[in-house]
């Protein structure tokens, strides 16, 4: 009882003391347990048990998806493939008032499909500058890209689920993949909608530059490499 009693005292005196120090929560919370467990152990036993807990945190197989496809978001924004998704997703909202926030938003949700995570800075750096040169107002650029960027956190497949099917004590992954397609959608069509309102009371055009059918047929077969690995990705984990 006293030794949980001054665990718990040392913990509300270090943990707001740092946090008014301006050291980052995660941190934080590092520094604080690792001086309670100093505390409350020997030194053998907090290295024993810290190389224990460390070994098991990161013995998880669906664990091992994330950094896999964070690196699949890095491959992707590096070698153009953000690029080759945006002319395609230009080809699908091109004709719509506001064209390149539309594409933004499509082009988010096609991102974050095949990367498994939030595309605000891939999807985002490509498109500002174009939008800037168009004569968007860069707060409904940066409203836009940020409205659409979570639909990759919501389209499978997608890191935040993962997570939680881990901490919710073992809900299936397979499951809230094939769940997280219709609030991802709604979420993007929910965007677009507003997205076309705003642009047009503003008077913000459509795409000009209308892709003949070679042109339309060439973009498709550039970006269906990209495209297939969401039926491989997810394919492969309900099968």
């Amino acid at each position: 009882m006293q030794l949980a009693l001054s665990t718990g005292l040392a913990l509300l005196a270090v943990f707001p003391i740092l946090l008014l120090m301006g050291i980052p929560i995660l941190v934080t919370i590092g520094i604080s347990s690792v001086l309670l467990i100093l505390i409350t152990l020997p030194w053998d036993n907090v290295v024993f048990t810290a190389a224990q807990r460390i070994f098991t945190g990161i013995n998880s197989f669906s664990l091992l998806a994330i950094p896999f496809f964070v690196l699949a978001g890095i491959i992707m924004d590096n070698d153009g493939i953000a690029i080759i998704l945006v002319n395609f997703a230009t080809l699908l909202s091109g004709r719509l008032p506001g064209s390149l926030a539309h594409t933004n938003v499509v082009g988010n949700m096609l991102f974050g499909d095949i990367s498994g995570s939030g595309t605000a800075v891939a999807i985002g750096g490509t498109m500002s500058p174009l939008q800037e040169e168009a004569g968007y107002d860069k707060d409904f650029s940066a409203s836009i890209n940020i409205a659409s960027a979570p639909t990759g956190l919501l389209i499978p497949p997608s890191n935040s689920l993962i997570i939680y099917s881990l901490v919710s004590g073992g809900t299936s992954v397979a499951t809230l993949f094939m769940a997280g397609y219709i609030p991802g959608i709604l979420l993007g069509i929910g965007v677009i909608v507003v997205a076309f309102f705003i642009a047009k009371k503003q008077g913000y055009k459509t795409n000009n530059e209308r892709p003949t059918f070679v042109q339309g047929l060439k973009i498709f077969l550039d970006a269906l490499p990209s495209l297939s690995l969401i039926v491989i990705i997810i394919g492969g984990i309900i099968e």
